[in-house]
């Protein structure tokens, strides 16, 4: 099982759903950053459960206790070890589901792998991990702020309720100005409204993250297999629940000829070189050309649903199953800053990659 990320800046994850903790081992991050708990746990407070009646009322504090590699305020330049315990567990909400393959979840596909799973809460494939991504991706963000470069993602669209303005109409400073985490006040109304329909009729809605970074300076990403692009969608498709990703144009691009598509250069009156457009996405060749890099990422809706459906169990049997338990109706508000860590954790190990580039 695969559960480490980076080259320069690498991170390790650890931990279950319905475990004692869950934590991260942080290796790369350079000697001398400023960063405090504080710091550190605002992003986890973005991402607990419990904050909004549209989320999981699963009652986790995510106070996150550091371990190593941060000494009076800045990182040490040795392993950042750091993990939160899990406090509210409710194992017997899943007793029911010991020998069930829930529909959409990663139950039987971990049964095939391994031949055993846990099955409180998926374990390992719940996204109870994202806690660690959280924390670690603080302190990516922080080393990106160290060079100017900020990370900011957003709720766009719930169900068919879309945000119709681009990322440079809005003002992103209302991200969390409302408990969907979109940045403008009547879509999130109804944004919100949905969700609650949802909620109320036992079931889930899905919809999109978008996400904005600035500040990249060009030269960052690899012109063959790892391409910046091509990391970025890694890194999003391998959160919970994520079945899309496309950045710049995307697939609205393929509507367009290439004389409108085409990012024509200019040099600025600073004697930065520029483009008029960007429908690049702040990516060419797989490498960063230093205009923002914007990128969507799609959700599906939360697969535990409180209704019946069929399945199987794990002897092959026909089984009517209903979901228990407290779950998200909509994951897009506690998954905006689980977009916002892993863009962090790919700019970051990007940035230190090209420091080894040139001489």
């Amino acid at each position: 099982m695969s559960n480490s990320y980076g080259k320069l800046f690498r991170i390790t994850t650890f931990g279950e759903s319905h475990g004692a903790a869950v934590g991260v081992i942080v290796d790369g991050c350079p000697a001398g950053l400023e960063i405090s708990i504080e710091e550190i746990q605002h992003a986890l407070d973005r991402r607990r459960p419990g904050q909004s009646d549209i989320t999981t009322p699963r009652k986790e504090e995510d106070k996150v206790t550091i371990l190593s590699g941060i000494f009076e305020g800045r990182t040490t330049g040795t392993p950042i070890a750091m993990v939160v315990n899990n406090k509210d567990q409710h194992s017997h909400d899943y007793s029911h589901v010991e020998h069930a393959f829930r529909p959409s979840h990663a139950d039987y596909t971990y049964t095939a792998k391994y031949g055993t799973r846990d099955y409180r809460g998926g374990g390992r494939s719940s996204a109870r991990e994202t806690v660690a991504r959280v924390a670690a991706g603080a302190l990516a963000a922080k080393l990106l702020l160290h060079h100017g470069i900020t990370v900011q993602s957003y709720v766009s669209q719930v169900g068919s309720i879309k945000l119709r303005k681009s990322y440079d109409k809005l003002d992103l400073s209302q991200i969390d100005s409302n408990k969907v985490r979109c940045p403008d006040g009547k879509t999130a109304a109804r944004m919100i409204g949905v969700v609650e329909e949802a909620r109320d009729n036992l079931d889930t809605i899905g919809g999109v993250v978008s996400c904005v970074v600035k500040g990249v300076p060009a030269g960052l990403g690899e012109p063959v297999f790892d391409k910046l692009h091509a990391e970025l969608g890694k890194a999003m498709l391998s959160i919970n629940a994520v079945k899309g990703f496309e950045y710049g144009s995307g697939f609205e691009g393929v509507k367009m000829r290439g004389s409108e598509h085409n990012d024509q250069f200019y040099t600025d009156e600073q004697g930065n070189i520029r483009t008029h457009t960007n429908n690049s996405g702040g990516i060419q060749g797989g490498i960063s050309n230093g205009q923002d890099i914007y990128f969507n990422v799609a959700f599906k809706p939360v697969a535990t649903i409180l209704q019946p459906q069929t399945t199987i169990n794990d002897a092959g049997e026909e089984i009517t199953l209903q979901g228990k338990g407290r779950h998200d109706p909509c994951v897009l508000p506690r998954a905006v800053p689980i977009v916002d860590a892993m863009a962090a954790l790919v700019i970051a190990d990007f940035l230190l990659r090209q420091k080894v580039n040139k001489v």
